[in-house]
């Protein structure tokens, strides 16, 4: 399959991150969100972003400006039809990915590659709410994007040879590494990473630890480079919370039992970075710990 112009569905923090690599790549990249700001705004941050890649010596000035020249948007979602290869990446929440999958289907080539960028949702189950479940597959990326190495490639049961293969050389054009994992709840990084941090904050729920405390254990007890307090703030609460509760559900076990303290952050709208306030309060000049 060739590959060279990629749709990308959401401008938030991992769709510009997203567009921003495929750019640089070498891929003609088509935006689309429902708010020209959105639009906008991940415009100016993938400057900025590629702009401190100039000033790194990472790359030129030339490559920042053919990257840039690469990137268009719309606000219409039909337009994603013609591209090669759709990448979802919108709101972690199947209903929302679900409603995007089945607006874009009818305006979709025979031949495009349909993708989510879900960190926990059943890509089986996203791919049977479409017309090609043979090219249908995961394709989920690190946070942020332009710095992190890694891809996650998940199968669904249809997911078909061709399709993989033509993710999986996508991957190496992009500069990067993939890490094939089966379509279980949360694949293989956030299986891992979510109950460490869930286990984080039920220390700090339980008295262990204070903020500072916990984050300091792991930062230099096991040489993490970020604890995982700071890490979830990072991340959103939001989005932590609702792969822990796609691990839960979908494994009937009780050890991925969201603890009660991160659901409360969440519902007081306490989201981590994004929203100034999570287990850091971050509207000063310096991160203030919230307990």
């Amino acid at each position: 399959m060739d590959i060279q112009r990629v749709g990308i569905v959401g401008a938030g923090q991992m769709g510009n991150g997203i567009a921003h690599v495929f750019a640089l790549a070498g891929y003609d990249v088509l935006m689309t969100d429902i708010s020209q700001d959105s639009l906008d705004r991940a415009r100016s941050i993938i400057d900025g972003n590629l702009t401190r890649q100039v000033g790194r010596g990472k790359i030129s000035e030339a490559d920042k400006d053919r990257a840039m020249g690469r990137i268009s948007s719309t606000l219409k979602l039909a337009e994603l039809g013609q591209t090669d290869l759709v990448i979802e990446a919108a709101t972690e929440r199947e209903t929302v990915k679900t409603a995007i999958f089945e607006d874009l289907v009818p305006h979709l080539k025979p031949t495009t590659i349909l993708t989510s960028n879900t960190s926990s949702i059943s890509i089986t189950r996203l791919a049977s709410r479409t017309d090609r479940p043979e090219k249908f597959m995961g394709f989920h990326f690190m946070n942020p994007v332009p710095v992190m190495q890694l891809v996650e490639l998940i199968r669904g049961i249809a997911t078909d040879k061709e399709t993989f293969d033509a993710c999986l050389a996508v991957v190496d054009r992009l500069g990067k590494t993939a890490a094939t994992a089966e379509d279980f709840p949360a694949f293989i990084v956030n299986r891992i990473l979510m109950p460490m941090i869930n286990e984080a904050v039920y220390t700090l729920y339980e008295g262990v630890g204070n903020v500072s405390s916990i984050d300091m254990a792991m930062k230099l007890g096991t040489n993490h480079p970020m604890g995982p307090l700071e890490l979830a703030d990072f991340i959103g609460l939001d989005t932590c919370l609702a792969i822990m509760n796609v691990l839960h559900d979908g494994l009937a076990d009780t050890k991925y039992r969201p603890c009660p303290l991160l659901t409360k952050y969440v519902e007081a709208g306490w989201l981590g970075r994004k929203t100034d306030r999570g287990f850091y309060d971050y509207r000063g000049e310096t991160p203030v710990p919230t307990r």
